[in-house]
């Protein structure tokens, strides 16, 4: 900016002879602009290796290493992939046998659980007194519990029975219903020249093989004609 100044008075005194150059530079110029920085030096040269360290002390027998700081836990991972189905493991032990089931519905028995009869006496001679009563037609016989040569129904399935007989006479009837021997109930009806129905029955818990039979009294008109027949029956409620 000096040279500037001298350049400029030195002209101005040759073009004007008479005058005295007296103008002065009295400020400085605006500062320049940044420069551009320069290209990154290159890596300098590597370092002289240092000296060996001291070797450290050897583990001996009876020493108890000094346990490190736990460090603090990390961030949890993503969840893995499901992996592959193994293979078929061999069955295990049978379980001990669970408690008894609820009582199914009601329905029908099979064949080996069914009991039932209906015989019928169809002759005029009455039967003899104080002996089983003999029937001499079969209308049911069920798995063939009722003996017809003894006039007996045997128990081969233990449970409740219903027995029941029914007779139209004109005479006089007392019957008695007898189990094992033993007389279970008795039924009379005493008739003077008319015709009547009589008829019993009653429910009854028989144990196997135990016998149920009819007898009748002096008054033994059980007899079976033509329209009037004696029918003696019994059947199984249910088992026991």
């Amino acid at each position: 900016m000096f040279a500037c100044c001298v350049a400029l008075g030195t002209f101005v005194a040759l073009a004007l002879l008479p005058a005295v150059a007296t103008q002065v530079c009295t400020s400085t110029g605006t500062p320049g602009l940044p420069g551009i920085p320069g290209f990154p030096g290159r890596d300098g040269r590597d370092g002289a290796t240092g000296e060996k360290g001291e070797p450290g002390r050897p583990f001996q027998t009876g020493q108890v290493a000094e346990k490190g700081e736990k460090g603090e836990r990390g961030p949890m991972g993503p969840t893995g992939k499901i992996g592959r189905t193994g293979a078929k493991g061999q069955p295990g032990l049978p379980g001990p046998v669970g408690p008894p089931g609820d009582m199914g519905l009601s329905g029908v028995y099979s064949l080996a659980q069914q009991s039932a009869f209906s015989v019928s006496r169809r002759t005029r001679t009455h039967p003899v007194r104080n002996t089983p009563v003999r029937f001499s037609n079969i209308i049911t016989n069920v798995n063939n519990h009722f003996d017809m040569d003894s006039g007996k129904f045997i128990c081969h399935i233990p449970g409740t029975y219903y027995f029941v007989y029914h007779t139209s006479s004109e005479s006089s009837l007392c019957v008695v219903l007898k189990r094992d021997g033993e007389s279970v109930a008795s039924f009379c009806d005493h008739l003077y020249n008319t015709v009547q129905v009589s008829s019993g029955g009653l429910a009854l818990y028989l144990r196997k093989d135990q016998k149920v039979w009819l007898e009748t009294t002096d008054y033994n008109g059980m007899i079976g004609v033509e329209g009037r027949q004696s029918v003696f029956s019994g059947f199984l409620l249910y088992p026991h």
